[in-house]
């Protein structure tokens, strides 16, 4: 796969379009390293000039700070900073939503103001100005698919929209959770939740997420953050669905619908 470092353009005189801002899991963990792989598909399939910072990406600090360490939040977005305005970076694209806010609303104040984009609307944005062509009765026509909105990019941002027309021009058949959009629930993850075990209580938030989405009697659960996609896939597993019900990160349908 063709996947350049900033470092490596700059070395010979280039910059890129936009920076791929990988993050934490879709560097690490190895279900959101496929996220990655389908998106950076995707750009270089479109021609996109893209870089990634490689080793010189740290945690953007998102759940040092969700957690109550704004010290630690503060030292590795300072870090990031740094490394960022060195390349004189403007335009960043990611595809984790804790990344995204975190970058676009919470670097600003510590001297990196940058464009950022969840990948969700870059993929929008690809399919209206025709650089990618869908096909009509392609792959997933008249198949069932809902959508799980996370909670940073729906109500901390307002995207609701983008991901939603990309399902639609799958040509899917789009059904909706009874809480979605601004009533939509949380996976379960959010605030740090993700990296400690729940509180007791009558029923775990991802179990009670994923009943609502298996309820539609969709048979792909479509989501745009690796948290989510952990939570909604442990969710699932719980029911005992797993094989009849898959979630999976618009990328992925996305590049799966383009045979790449």
């Amino acid at each position: 796969m063709n996947v350049p470092t900033l470092a490596e353009l700059t070395a010979k005189g280039e910059s890129p379009e936009v920076v791929f801002w990988v993050g934490c899991a879709g560097s690490f963990d190895d279900r959101a390293k496929r996220v990655t792989r389908a998106f950076v598909k995707i750009m270089n399939a479109v021609g996109t000039k893209f870089a990634v910072l490689g080793i010189e990406e740290t945690c953007t600090g998102d759940p040092a700070r969700r957690a109550g360490n704004e010290f630690l939040f503060q030292m590795q977005a300072v870090n990031n900073i740094t490394v960022l305005n060195g390349y004189n970076v403007k335009k960043i694209v990611t595809t984790c939503p804790h990344c995204f806010n975190t970058l676009k609303n919470e670097y600003p104040e510590l001297g990196g103001s940058y464009e950022v984009i969840h990948h969700t609307t870059f993929i929008n944005d690809l399919i209206r100005e025709g650089k990618i062509k869908m096909k009509e009765g392609g792959s997933f026509q008249g198949k069932k698919i809902t959508y799980h909105d996370s909670c940073y990019l729906g109500r901390a941002n307002n995207i609701y929209d983008s991901p939603r027309e990309v399902l639609e021009a799958l040509d899917a058949d789009l059904v909706e959770m009874k809480r979605c959009r601004t009533s939509g629930l949380c996976c379960g993850a959010g605030g740090a939740q993700m990296f400690k075990e729940p509180e007791k209580g009558r029923k775990d938030i991802n179990v009670e997420r994923a009943e609502e989405a298996l309820a539609t009697g969709a048979s792909t659960i479509a989501v745009a953050c690796p948290f989510c996609m952990t939570m909604m896939s442990d969710g699932v597993k719980s029911k005992e669905q797993e094989a009849n019900v898959k979630v999976k990160d618009l990328a992925e349908l996305v590049a799966e619908s383009q045979g790449l």
